[in-house]
């Protein structure tokens, strides 16, 4: 799948539910540090950042689904930030998409899907911390 897909394939996989953006950031870091032979065409290219690894195409690809009507990029009540979520239609394309995986790899983005969802920001943060210590190097976080 290209990148844009794996973002639809991850908003899918939570049937709807939001992502922040630091939860969007490290679902898409995780599985392409982990299994990057999922993307295809050049994939995402994190850089340490204050916050952990961080691509701002993860953002432009989550706006264009939103301007295809397959997600939703929209203010959250808690801060000035975004959240992301797929719509049904995205849901609809997204399951189709992970169903092209091998089982594995479709567990796996399930799993990173719920788990990054499960996480505090700081439980986030430090864990992507401890397991990828070079995505620390131009970090603000002090959790």
């Amino acid at each position: 799948m290209d990148r844009r897909e794996l973002v639809l394939a991850l908003l899918a996989s939570s049937d709807g539910c939001q992502y922040t953006p630091a939860q969007l950031q490290k679902a898409v870091f995780l599985v392409t540090r982990n299994m990057p032979q999922i993307v295809q065409g050049g994939g995402f290219h994190f850089v340490p950042y204050d916050y952990g690894p961080f691509d701002a195409d993860v953002y432009n690809e989550a706006a264009a689904l939103h301007h295809a009507g397959e997600a939703v990029v929209a203010p959250s009540g808690m801060g000035r930030w975004n959240t992301y979520a797929a719509t049904e239609s995205g849901i609809t394309r997204g399951r189709a998409l992970l169903r092209t995986l091998p089982a594995p790899a479709q567990q796996y983005l399930s799993d990173v899907s719920t788990w990054v969802r499960a996480q505090s920001f700081s439980s986030l943060v430090k864990s992507i911390y401890d397991t990828y210590p070079d995505m620390r190097e131009n970090s603000i976080f002090r959790g």
